[in-house]
């Protein structure tokens, strides 16, 4: 798609490109040794901002849910998010870019041994305030109850704390966390698979929400994606498949 200056405009109303990066997902960003906040979604943000020709702005937060309250109040012009309906309702987003996988962790004596085994009375399950578990898992859990951690980063702490049953969230997160604390496991297989996209407000129009997913499409089939997550030593996550 031809770049116009409406397009530039309607991703740059302040003047400058404004990219929304949740640091409660380590898999698309977190903050290195020296501060600088570095990941795949960082890596496509400062790939759009040049393709605008505009200067980037990064509106750092730490959870998920926090990132998609900053789009919605128009504080930041692109997001990226898992792809949930309950988002949808505001947000226009592009095919997914990466796939992640979510997981659910125990303590080494807890009689769970399988997914199924979780939805039961009695089960309190740990998941990050407004990630995509908490979405996800807010609609399909009929019996155990959920409790929210702030973040997705502090689940496993909080699951430790208040003698929860499961914890829920990114794989590579938990078993960081498994490693730290010990004493801990994951269930045998994922209990969804996360599909991480870009997004910016509805309000910013049709041309711009086609813009935006014709840049990802593009992204993906460069290889940029791949590269990205190699470059970041990333794994336990896949490029997702062209449409």
């Amino acid at each position: 798609m031809k770049l116009t200056a409406s397009l530039r405009s309607a991703f740059t109303p302040t003047g400058t490109l404004r990219a929304a990066i949740n640091l409660g997902n380590p898999i698309l960003a977190r903050r290195d040794a020296d501060g600088a906040v570095r990941g795949v979604s960082v890596d496509l943000a400062t790939r759009f901002a040049a393709l605008l020709g505009a200067e980037l702005e990064l509106v750092v937060v730490d959870a998920a849910g926090k990132s998609v309250d900053v789009v919605l109040a128009e504080q930041a012009d692109i997001g990226f998010f898992a792809i949930d309906p309950l988002r949808g309702e505001h947000i226009a987003f592009t095919a997914p870019y990466v796939l992640i996988e979510g997981y659910y962790l125990v303590r080494n004596d807890s009689p769970l041994g399988a997914n199924d085994e979780v939805d039961a009375a009695g089960h309190r399950v740990v998941v990050g305030k407004g990630s995509a578990y908490d979405l996800y898992l807010t609609r399909t859990l009929e019996h155990a109850q959920i409790v929210r951690s702030p973040t997705s980063p502090t689940v496993v702490d909080t699951f430790i704390e208040q003698g929860a049953d499961v914890a829920a969230g990114v794989r590579q997160q938990l078993e960081a966390d498994a490693r730290r604390l010990g004493g801990l496991r994951l269930l045998g297989e994922r209990f969804m698979v996360i599909q991480q996209a870009m997004g910016t407000p509805k309000s910013r129009g049709e041309d711009a929400a086609a813009f935006l997913a014709h840049f990802i499409d593009t992204m993906k089939a460069s290889g940029f994606v791949a590269e990205a997550l190699a470059r970041h030593g990333i794994e336990g996550a896949s490029v997702a498949p062209a449409r």
